[in-house]
């Protein structure tokens, strides 16, 4: 079993480091990840400039680069063997609802998906007690379950984990996303020169979470599995644009 690992957090963060001893007990680990927290960063790639890739000492390689970039250079010409799975993780923060429009762990995920791996990102729901074990041990599970029995069709999953003790969780859910309230306003300062600058705010509240939703398993103690794909097209949508194309000349 060939598992390529990477994240958005950084080749450093203590989420990847946990995910690569775990997973090594299943297969060959090959962990390339990003040179610093890019958080965020969806699902860009560097195409202004050119990329490097460096190894630490503890053989993580890092790349300058997003997460997006880390899995498409592994995957087409860093490594020598084609990974047989993708698992980005495990992510310090929620991944859940809107969240996964702009994670780096998703994306790192999405592109193994985008490139013909079975892939899958881990985020730890982050409650200030950092149970990455938790959350590493949910990885192993559903990679181990893939092994005995692969889902025989492409697979992109996003998996949320209550940040809560193993023996705590109350199982697992496959769910679909909710959906946050818009964006807490921006945070407006001032640099050093008196020049205005400007902070993103923080993620709004949930809105849509009720039964069914991961924000909803997840409050409930539950392991949160959602399917995820790419295709963006509003089928439901199509034949109203064509009458409004169509209408009034």
């Amino acid at each position: 079993m060939r598992i390529l690992i990477s994240n958005d957090d950084g080749y450093f963060s203590p989420g990847i480091a946990a995910l690569a001893q775990a997973l090594s007990a299943l297969g060959t680990v090959t962990v390339v990840a990003p040179e610093r927290d890019r958080s965020g960063a969806s699902n860009s790639l560097t195409l202004d400039r050119p990329l490097s890739v460096r190894t630490a000492a503890n053989g993580f390689r890092y790349v300058n680069g997003t997460p997006t970039d880390c899995v498409h250079l592994a995957v087409t010409g860093l490594l020598d063997t084609l990974p047989d799975i993708v698992v980005s993780g495990i992510n310090h923060g929620a991944n859940m609802g809107d969240d996964t429009i702009y994670s780096g762990t998703v994306a790192a995920a999405t592109e193994g998906f985008l490139l013909g791996i079975p892939s899958m990102a881990i985020s730890l729901v982050a409650a200030g007690n950092d149970h990455y074990a938790t959350a590493a041990e949910v990885a192993c599970k559903l990679v181990e379950r893939y092994v005995r029995a692969p889902l025989g069709e492409p697979m992109l999953l996003n998996v949320n984990v209550p940040d809560v003790a193993a023996r705590d969780l109350n199982g697992i859910e496959v769910t679909r996303l909710g959906k946050r309230h818009k964006a807490e306003p921006v945070i407006k300062a001032q640099n050093p020169r008196g020049d205005a600058i400007y902070w993103v705010g923080a993620a709004g509240s949930a809105q849509d979470a009720g039964e069914g939703t991961d924000f909803y398993a997840v409050a409930n103690r539950r392991v949160s599995i959602t399917p995820l794909q790419v295709d963006l097209t509003r089928f439901t949508q199509m034949m109203r644009v064509t009458d409004w194309l169509n209408a009034g000349g």
